[in-house]
């Protein structure tokens, strides 16, 4: 039996994702890519994320859901907005990294920042 082409076993994939990004692989997840974008501009609209990243919507609304029922994240209902704040202090899931909190993270990608 082949192995079906489209999302399934790629990261965050959908299908032409890679021709936006010019690579097939980072070494960072669409949950931290969602996590960062959304530290950097709380008030950014599911679209405005899944065009950053080069995910797609229904990705960002799945990643924002899994962040939220973990407690990773908070998401307050502004007007027509939504505002979302990150428990910085909370650790890193992976036991590789989990004596790292999302705070570092955050802070290691936007001190190397433009």
């Amino acid at each position: 039996m082949q192995a079906r082409s489209g999302t399934r076993g790629r990261p965050g994939g959908a299908p032409g994702d890679e021709a936006r990004e010019g690579t097939r692989w980072t070494f960072l997840s669409n949950h931290s890519h969602v996590l960062i974008c959304l530290h950097q501009d709380p008030d950014l609209t599911l679209r405005e994320v899944a065009n950053r990243i080069g995910i797609t919507e229904r990705t960002v609304q799945r990643i924002l859901g899994e962040l939220e029922e973990a407690g990773y994240l908070h998401r307050e209902r502004r007007g027509l907005r939504n505002h979302y704040r990150f428990k910085t202090s909370a650790p890193l899931r992976h036991p590789i990294e989990s004596h790292c909190k999302i705070g570092d993270l955050i802070d290691m990608v936007e001190s190397a920042g433009p």
